[in-house]
């Protein structure tokens, strides 16, 4: 029987964050951590629930996403700072120790806690993201870093107009455009699915305004590719090999810095979690966390 609760807790006396678990409070906990700019919901349905038959599945909005509180102008903080947030989400839940998946930013947010909380991770998962001190993770410094490219042009530019004031219609339309950009040109697009996850989305928060506040934070403290190398605990990295944020080789570069780390490329995938990838993408984690193959 899956469950479904959702609960709200609070990373700062003024930063309220919300919170659904999914499946039995008694299975190994796992958390999921999403990317940039991006609540919660944002996770695929069919893989939430698929996990939930092994896990107790976490998921949240970050500051400043779904329904967790929009603050940034009044209350910034750096990125770093979201790494903390999972933590407390853990706390708040009364969970020791968790698997944790990350996505894009989540990616790089669960390369913190394997530095700064490693006595809180059972396992960590790491898909379409940048090693610390790499690429869109480079903090303040930049950093020579050959072999390892950038986001594409076409997304760059995008980018510019992320924050711009739009109508509902015209702001779901902007996202859908992103989407098509983030899936890669080898997987079809199914542009109706993720207008609808868009439409959800917006529903679910309240709002269709994105003011792209993770785009502003702060990135000082991301400058810790090094202690990469001191990493403990068992890391599985994903890559999709049409990622048109972190492209190939910056999976096999986060992998090459975790010790035993595990690289797994799932064809075809960019940086969108489109469904036709999600089954081979739940096998995969959950490889991952239980030991076990499926």
């Amino acid at each position: 029987m899956i469950i479904l609760m959702e609960h709200v807790v609070h990373a700062t006396p003024n930063a309220r964050l919300w919170v659904r678990t999914t499946g039995d409070p008694d299975a190994p906990a796992l958390l999921l951590v999403m990317g940039a700019n991006a609540p919660g919901v944002t996770w695929p349905e069919e893989l939430v629930n698929r996990l939930a038959k092994e896990h107790y599945v976490i998921s949240y909005d970050h500051r400043d996403t779904g329904r967790s509180t929009h603050a940034f102008d009044t209350e910034p903080y750096a990125i770093r700072d979201l790494a903390g947030d999972a933590v407390v989400v853990l706390d708040a839940l009364n969970v020791d120790r968790a698997h944790v998946v990350g996505m894009s930013m989540g990616g790089v947010l669960v390369q913190i806690l394997c530095l700064d909380y490693p006595e809180r991770l059972r396992t960590a998962t790491m898909l379409n993201t940048t090693a610390l001190g790499s690429g869109l993770a480079s903090g303040n410094e930049a950093l020579e870093q050959p072999g390892l490219p950038g986001p594409a042009p076409e997304l760059l530019a995008l980018w510019e107009h992320m924050a711009e004031p739009r109508e509902r219609a015209d702001e779901i339309a902007w996202r859908v455009e992103h989407w098509r950009l983030l899936n890669g040109s080898v997987l079809p697009f199914d542009a109706a699915a993720f207008r609808r996850l868009e439409e959800r989305v917006v529903e679910h928060s309240g709002t269709h305004r994105n003011p792209g506040a993770h785009a502003r934070a702060a990135q000082d403290g991301l400058e810790r590719g090094a202690e990469l190398a001191s990493v403990s605990t068992p890391a599985l990295v994903v890559e999709g090999p049409e990622d048109p944020i972190n492209p190939p080789p910056h999976s096999a570069h986060l992998a090459r810095s975790i010790p035993g780390a595990r690289l797994a490329t799932i064809p075809g995938m960019g940086h969108a979690l489109n469904p036709l990838i999600v089954p081979l993408l739940v096998e995969e984690i959950l490889s991952h966390t239980t030991g076990t193959t499926l």
